[in-house]
């Protein structure tokens, strides 16, 4: 039976707004998630008649999906939004998502590879990329179905790169976005890819009415990419100047006789809610027990993050350890509050790195740590209002990623600090655009740069530091999520 078209506005991604646990006796518990995303929709109103595709993820959600067939998921369990969730087939999500999507464009848009052994793009990479193509063919499938005629569709991240050009061709009355979350690769890196692909993905954002992403470096590196493998022409602010030549942002790409427009969007933080969520008893209750754990009169450099490879916390924690061995005044008189949340654990590679987090956390407080004082504590278990504890605090935030398409715990901290808060911020982090200003800024790599950028942060006065603090919040909430969301659709 055909679905049929009700949605003027649509939105795609890998993740959805909910996910289910599939119980003993059958039923499904639906539990509703957050994000920029989920508030972002929340924004246009439930007349809108907006729609949400997204893939099923574990059994849970597979299990809602085949029970809503071509239908939406019940609306009680996603607060009123229609969400199609899609059953794809295990095998080639996996192979998607773990193959191509988190191991192959997720390392080359971070420069994560240790190019003398990797990548190596062989029999086995072409299958997975042959399931790449499927998986975005099914959400291609799918909005042509949901939309109504020249309705508007914003699709996110690096996991749908193809979806916009396949889209295209279902439907060329669309108006299609897609929004890019990370950063972007800078043609000699991205050219790692094998060529069919590196060409593929850009063509698939290039079948879009226009490309955005977090800040305008990210935009110029696409089109560099465009100009590099696929000799796409670039337009950029400056051109038509006396000497011919376009120096500024590049706004638009022009390939094969069509125009996709670019343009930022630097997703900020939502002021109101944190504020509101960070003062709940349960971050209080939380907040008393890291200041037991810092104990009376002792400075606190916090860290909030996944156990990402590109965030960074193993060199963060070897520079607070420089810290600690060259500036011993410190010692016994601070403390570093990391979160190091496990992120995606079935890939062997983060397995490793997660366990090396903890080796070197233990070893800093082996050399270090005294009767009365722990150097590191270490938290690995996810708690969000523990992490909002954190954020009021911090003397100081260390938020160091090897390269980040934003970094929101950068902007979040600001909001939520009590007493002012230091930010040391690497320049690879997309924050850096807009932050870099009152931020104490460093080189992610340089181990020995970052220790001294924490000895200038932990001596900041108070009053610097409160200051800072009030131009860092108000830059990070310039574009809060539903503004975010709304100046995407508006721009197309």
């Amino acid at each position: 039976m055909a679905v049929p078209r009700t949605a003027p506005i649509l939105v795609a991604s890998n993740r959805g707004p909910v996910s289910y646990t599939l119980d003993e006796d059958g039923s499904l518990t639906a539990r509703r998630g957050g994000g920029g995303l989920v508030s972002g929709l929340s924004a246009i109103g439930p007349d809108a008649n907006a729609v949400w595709v997204c893939a099923a993820l574990g059994e849970g959600d597979r299990e809602a999906a085949r029970r809503a067939g071509d239908s939406h998921l019940n609306p009680g369990d996603t607060a009123g939004q229609q969400v199609r969730m899609l059953d794809i087939a295990p095998d080639v999500f996996a192979a998607a998502y773990n193959g191509v999507a988190n191991s192959v464009l997720w390392f080359v848009h971070h420069l994560l590879y240790q190019t003398p052994v990797e990548p190596v793009f062989d029999a086995e990479f072409a299958e997975q990329w042959a399931a790449y193509e499927s998986y975005n063919a099914a959400f291609a499938d799918a909005l042509a179905q949901e939309a109504v005629d020249e309705a508007v569709v914003l699709v996110q991240d690096y996991h749908l790169a193809l979806v916009p050009a396949m889209l295209r061709e279902r439907r060329p009355d669309l108006r299609i976005g897609h929004f890019s979350h990370t950063p972007w690769a800078p043609p000699d890196y991205y050219r790692l890819l094998p060529d069919d692909v590196a060409a593929g993905v850009l063509r698939g954002i290039l079948g879009g009415d226009r490309a955005a992403f977090l800040t305008e470096r990210w935009a110029n590196t696409f089109a560099d990419c465009c100009a590099a493998v696929l000799g796409a022409e670039i337009v950029r602010d400056g051109d038509g100047n006396e000497d011919g030549h376009g120096d500024g942002m590049a706004t638009a790409v022009r390939f094969e006789g069509r125009e996709t427009r670019l343009g930022v969007h630097g997703l900020g933080a939502d002021a109101d809610f944190l504020r509101e969520r960070s003062r709940r008893a349960d971050v209080d209750e939380r907040l008393s027990t890291l200041r037991a754990q810092i104990g009376p009169g002792r400075k606190s450099i916090v860290r909030v993050d996944r156990t990402e490879l590109s965030k960074n916390i193993v060199r963060g924690l070897l520079a607070y350890r420089r810290l600690l061995e060259t500036r011993p005044e410190w010692r016994e008189r601070v403390v570093h509050v990391a979160f190091a949340y496990p992120s995606r654990q079935d890939l062997a590679v983060y397995r490793d790195y997660t366990e090396r987090v903890r080796r070197i956390a233990g070893e800093i407080n082996e050399e270090y740590g005294t009767e009365g004082w722990t150097p590191v504590a270490l938290h690995v278990k996810d708690d969000f209002a523990r992490s909002l504890a954190a954020y009021r605090l911090a003397d100081v935030a260390l938020v160091n990623p090897i390269r980040d398409g934003m970094n929101l715990v950068a902007k979040e901290v600001p909001v939520v600090s009590e007493r002012g808060c230091v930010l040391v911020l690497s320049r690879e982090a997309g924050a850096y655009a807009e932050l870099g200003e009152d931020a104490l800024v460093v080189n992610p790599y340089d181990v020995e740069g970052t220790a001294r950028a924490l000895h200038e942060a932990l001596r900041m006065s108070d009053g610097e530091r409160a200051d800072r603090t009030k131009r860092l919040a108000a830059a990070a909430t310039a574009l809060p999520p539903q503004a975010w969301f709304l100046a995407q659709l508006r721009a197309l």
